[in-house]
Protein backbone atom coordinates (compact mmCIF):
# COMPACT_ATOMS: atom_id res chain seq x y z
CA UNK A 1 0.00 0.00 0.00
CA UNK A 2 3.22 2.55 0.82
CA UNK A 3 4.97 1.49 -2.64
CA UNK A 4 1.63 2.87 -4.40
CA UNK A 5 0.93 6.04 -2.39
CA UNK A 6 4.43 7.07 -3.17
CA UNK A 7 4.33 6.18 -6.92
CA UNK A 8 0.87 8.36 -6.94
CA UNK A 9 2.77 11.35 -5.18
CA UNK A 10 5.84 11.28 -7.24
CA UNK A 11 3.31 11.74 -10.70
CA UNK A 12 1.33 14.30 -8.79
CA UNK A 13 5.13 15.78 -8.50
CA UNK A 14 5.91 15.23 -12.00
CA UNK A 15 2.69 16.97 -13.21
CA UNK A 16 2.68 19.84 -11.06
CA UNK A 17 5.93 21.36 -13.14
CA UNK A 18 3.59 21.42 -16.20
CA UNK A 19 0.72 22.36 -14.88
CA UNK A 20 2.16 25.40 -13.04
CA UNK A 21 4.67 26.49 -15.53
CA UNK A 22 2.96 26.35 -18.72
CA UNK A 23 -0.96 24.64 -18.57
CA UNK A 24 -2.65 27.19 -16.23
CA UNK A 25 -0.05 30.50 -17.39
CA UNK A 26 -1.33 29.27 -21.20
CA UNK A 27 -4.52 29.44 -20.13
CA UNK A 28 -4.61 32.67 -18.23
CA UNK A 29 -2.85 34.45 -20.64
CA UNK A 30 -5.79 33.74 -23.36
CA UNK A 31 -8.17 34.72 -20.53
CA UNK A 32 -6.26 38.20 -19.97
CA UNK A 33 -5.59 38.66 -24.05
CA UNK A 34 -9.63 38.93 -24.12
CA UNK A 35 -10.37 40.96 -21.60
CA UNK A 36 -10.47 44.52 -21.56
CA UNK A 37 -8.25 45.50 -18.48
CA UNK A 38 -3.95 46.08 -19.07
CA UNK A 39 -3.25 44.45 -15.87
CA UNK A 40 -3.74 41.19 -16.35
CA UNK A 41 -1.47 41.21 -19.58
CA UNK A 42 0.90 42.97 -17.34
CA UNK A 43 1.02 40.02 -15.47
CA UNK A 44 0.98 37.48 -17.80
CA UNK A 45 3.94 39.10 -20.26
CA UNK A 46 6.37 39.58 -17.05
CA UNK A 47 5.71 36.12 -16.57
CA UNK A 48 6.49 34.19 -19.91
CA UNK A 49 9.64 36.97 -20.18
CA UNK A 50 10.43 35.95 -16.59
CA UNK A 51 9.34 31.92 -17.53
CA UNK A 52 11.81 32.24 -20.43
CA UNK A 53 14.47 33.75 -18.78
CA UNK A 54 14.74 31.11 -16.15
CA UNK A 55 14.30 28.36 -18.81
CA UNK A 56 17.51 29.38 -20.48
CA UNK A 57 18.82 30.22 -17.28
CA UNK A 58 18.70 26.52 -16.31
CA UNK A 59 19.78 25.12 -19.45
CA UNK A 60 23.08 27.28 -19.23
CA UNK A 61 23.61 25.98 -15.61
CA UNK A 62 22.35 22.37 -16.15
CA UNK A 63 25.54 21.05 -14.83
CA UNK A 64 25.77 22.94 -11.70
CA UNK A 65 21.79 22.06 -11.11
CA UNK A 66 22.26 18.95 -11.09
CA UNK A 67 23.82 18.45 -7.97
CA UNK A 68 20.87 20.95 -6.08
CA UNK A 69 18.80 17.77 -5.11
CA UNK A 70 15.87 19.97 -4.36
CA UNK A 71 16.52 22.44 -7.56
CA UNK A 72 13.20 21.05 -9.14
CA UNK A 73 11.34 22.16 -5.97
CA UNK A 74 12.98 25.35 -5.02
CA UNK A 75 11.98 25.84 -8.87
CA UNK A 76 8.23 24.77 -8.69
CA UNK A 77 7.69 26.78 -5.62
CA UNK A 78 9.22 30.13 -7.13
CA UNK A 79 7.33 29.54 -10.75
CA UNK A 80 4.21 29.17 -8.01
CA UNK A 81 4.78 32.57 -6.68
CA UNK A 82 4.98 34.14 -9.81
CA UNK A 83 1.78 32.52 -11.16
CA UNK A 84 -0.62 32.47 -8.37
CA UNK A 85 -2.97 35.85 -8.78
CA UNK A 86 -2.80 36.64 -4.70
CA UNK A 87 0.92 37.42 -5.56
CA UNK A 88 1.20 38.90 -8.97
CA UNK A 89 4.97 37.82 -8.48
CA UNK A 90 5.62 37.77 -12.02
CA UNK A 91 4.47 41.56 -11.88
CA UNK A 92 6.49 42.34 -9.03
CA UNK A 93 9.97 41.44 -10.40
CA UNK A 94 9.28 42.89 -13.65
CA UNK A 95 8.05 45.99 -12.09
CA UNK A 96 11.11 46.11 -9.49
CA UNK A 97 13.98 44.61 -11.80
CA UNK A 98 13.42 44.37 -14.98
CA UNK A 99 11.41 47.67 -16.04
CA UNK A 100 14.56 49.36 -13.68
CA UNK A 101 17.58 47.72 -16.18
CA UNK A 102 15.49 48.01 -19.12
CA UNK A 103 15.35 52.35 -18.23
CA UNK A 104 19.11 52.26 -17.14
CA UNK A 105 19.94 50.48 -20.58
CA UNK A 106 17.70 52.28 -22.78
CA UNK A 107 17.19 55.60 -20.94
CA UNK A 108 13.97 57.13 -20.24
CA UNK A 109 13.61 59.51 -23.32
CA UNK A 110 13.75 63.61 -22.38
CA UNK A 111 13.91 65.15 -19.30
CA UNK A 112 11.08 67.51 -19.14
CA UNK A 113 10.69 70.92 -17.69
CA UNK A 114 7.54 73.14 -17.47
CA UNK A 115 7.58 76.73 -18.52
CA UNK A 116 5.45 79.86 -17.52
CA UNK A 117 3.07 78.84 -20.60
CA UNK A 118 2.46 75.84 -18.96
CA UNK A 119 3.87 73.65 -21.94
CA UNK A 120 6.31 70.58 -21.46
CA UNK A 121 9.40 71.59 -23.46
CA UNK A 122 12.73 69.24 -23.49
CA UNK A 123 15.60 70.24 -21.79
CA UNK A 124 17.83 67.44 -21.60
CA UNK A 125 18.13 64.23 -24.05
CA UNK A 126 19.36 60.82 -22.41
CA UNK A 127 22.32 59.38 -24.52
CA UNK A 128 20.30 56.15 -24.58
CA UNK A 129 17.03 57.89 -25.66
CA UNK A 130 17.27 57.14 -29.21
CA UNK A 131 17.14 53.37 -28.15
CA UNK A 132 14.38 53.32 -26.51
CA UNK A 133 12.48 54.82 -29.04
CA UNK A 134 13.66 52.52 -31.11
CA UNK A 135 12.17 49.27 -29.08
CA UNK A 136 9.11 51.46 -28.89
CA UNK A 137 8.68 52.34 -32.00
CA UNK A 138 9.21 48.38 -32.78
CA UNK A 139 6.56 47.22 -30.70
CA UNK A 140 4.36 49.79 -31.96
CA UNK A 141 4.73 49.09 -35.12
CA UNK A 142 3.88 45.21 -34.30
CA UNK A 143 0.77 46.44 -32.16
CA UNK A 144 -0.24 48.63 -35.46
CA UNK A 145 -0.55 45.85 -37.80
CA UNK A 146 -2.38 43.45 -35.49
CA UNK A 147 -5.19 46.43 -34.51
CA UNK A 148 -5.62 47.57 -38.07
CA UNK A 149 -7.78 44.84 -39.26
Amino acid sequence: MGSRLWTLLTYVHTLAGPATMLMYPLYASVIAMETATKLDDEQWLAYWILYSFLTLLEMLLQPLLEWIPIWYDMKLLFVAWLVLPQFRGAAFIYDKFVREKLFKTYGDGAQHSTKKDGAVHSTKKSPNSSKLKKLISFSSLKKGKHGAT
